[in-house]
C-alpha cells in the first residue's frame, strides 16, 4: 500500500502566512501592557520597601532613646487613685479584723506617691532614688501591717515614720563598704555632723569637736571618729603599695601587725611542751596497779574511758576511781615541778 502526500497550493500557503502575521501582531499587542504593569508593580514594591525601611529606622531610633526609669515608675504609680479618709478607714478595718489582703494592697498602692516624695528628701545622701523607693515601699508595707485604724491617725502620717526608718537604715548600710552608723550616737552624727559644722561656722563659732559633741549630746570620741571616717575615703587592704624604683610590691595587709602569737612564742611553747611530755612519760613508766591503768586508759588515751567504765573494771564505785585519779594528778604535778621547775608554771600560764 502506497501513501500519497499532496503538495500544498499557493493560496493555502499565503493564508497560513497571513494568519501567522496576525497572531504575532496580537501577541505583541498583548505583551506590551503586561510589561508596563510588571514595571509599575515592581516600582510600587520598591517604593513600599523604602518607606518600610525608613519607618523601621525611625522605630529603631526611637528605641535607642534614653529612658528614665523613675519617670516610668511615677507614671505607673499615678494609675492608683488616692483614698478618702472614710475609704482608708474602712479598708484598714477590713485588713485588721478580717486579714483581707486585697484591702492591704489598696492601702499600699494608694500611698506609693508618699514614698517617692520622702525619697526626694534624701537624694543628697544617696543618689539612687529607686533604691530608696524600694526600701521605702517595704517600710510602707510594714506600716500597713502595724497600723491601728482606731487610733484616729491618718495612715500617711503613721507610715511616714516607717518609710523614713527603712530608708535611713538602707543609707547607713550602703553608704560605704564599711558600716558607719552602728550605734545611736553614730547615726546622729552621720546625718547631723556636717549640718552642725555649717551652723557653728555661720554663727562665727569654731566648729570644734567639743562644741559639736555638746550640741548633739554625744561623746567627743564619737565626733572625732565620725569626722575622720567621713572626711577620708576607703582604702583596700589588698591594694599594692609599690616602691618607686619598681621593686617588689607589698599590700597593706602584709604591713599590718599580726594579732596572733609571734613565731618566737610558738617555738617556745613547743619546746616547753616537749619537755613536759618527756617527763610525763617517765613518770607514767613508774606507776603500777590501778594508777597505771587510770594513767594509760584515761589520762593519756585519745579516747579516754569514763569513771564508771574504770569502776566496772576494778569492781569499785566511780567515786573511788575519781579519788584515785585526783591523787594521781596531784602526785604527777609535784613530780613535774621537781623535775622541770618553772617550765610547769610557764606552760600553765
Amino acid at each position: 500500500m502506497s501513501s500519497h502526500v499532496s503538495a500544498p497550493d499557493d493560496d493555502s500557503v499565503e493564508n497560513e502566512e497571513n494568519e501567522l502575521e496576525e497572531e504575532s501582531e496580537l501577541e505583541i499587542e498583548i505583551d506590551k501592557p503586561e510589561v508596563v504593569e510588571t514595571t509599575e508593580i515592581e516600582f510600587a514594591a520598591k517604593k513600599k520597601s523604602k518607606s518600610k525601611s525608613k519607618s523601621g529606622l525611625a522605630k529603631r531610633d526611637v528605641g535607642l532613646t534614653r529612658a528614665d526609669p523613675l519617670a516610668a515608675y511615677m507614671k505607673d504609680v499615678q494609675r492608683y487613685r488616692l483614698l478618702t479618709r472614710d475609704e482608708e478607714r474602712e479598708l484598714a478595718i477590713r485588713y485588721t479584723e478580717e486579714g483581707d489582703l486585697d484591702a492591704a494592697r489598696h492601702l499600699v498602692t494608694s500611698n506609693l506617691r508618699l514614698v517617692v516624695k520622702i525619697a526626694y528628701d534624701y537624694r543628697q545622701a544617696y543618689k539612687n532614688l529607686l533604691d530608696l523607693v524600694q526600701e521605702g515601699n517595704i517600710g510602707l508595707m510594714q506600716a500597713v501591717k502595724k497600723y491601728d485604724p482606731y487610733k484616729g491617725v491618718k495612715l500617711s502620717s503613721y507610715a511616714a515614720w516607717w518609710i523614713r526608718a527603712y530608708m535611713l537604715r538602707y543609707i547607713l548600710n550602703n553608704h560605704r563598704l564599711v558600716k558607719l552608723g552602728t550605734t545611736q550616737a553614730q547615726r546622729k552624727l552621720f546625718f547631723n555632723l556636717q549640718k552642725e559644722k555649717s551652723k557653728l561656722a555661720a554663727m562665727g563659732i569654731d566648729p570644734t569637736h567639743e562644741a559639736i559633741a555638746e550640741r548633739l549630746s554625744v561623746p567627743v570620741r564619737d565626733v572625732v571618729s565620725m569626722d575622720m571616717r567621713l572626711s577620708s575615703g576607703e582604702a583596700s587592704l589588698n591594694a599594692p603599695v609599690g616602691s618607686p624604683d619598681g621593686g617588689r610590691t607589698t599590700t597593706r595587709m602584709e604591713l599590718l601587725p599580726s594579732s596572733g602569737q609571734s613565731i618566737e612564742d610558738l617555738l617556745a611553747e613547743d619546746e616547753v611542751g616537749d619537755i613536759l611530755k618527756k617527763q610525763i612519760r617517765i613518770y607514767g613508766a613508774g606507776l603500777e596497779g590501778k594508777e597505771k591503768v587510770i594513767f594509760e586508759q584515761r589520762l593519756m588515751a585519745e579516747d579516754p574511758k569514763t569513771l564508771q567504765q574504770l569502776g566496772d573494771i576494778f569492781g569499785v564505785s566511780r567515786e573511788r576511781v575519781r579519788q584515785v585519779e585526783k591523787r594521781l594528778l596531784q602526785r604527777m604535778k609535784a613530780y613535774l615541778r621537781s623535775e622541770a621547775g618553772d617550765v610547769v608554771d610557764v606552760y600553765e600560764a
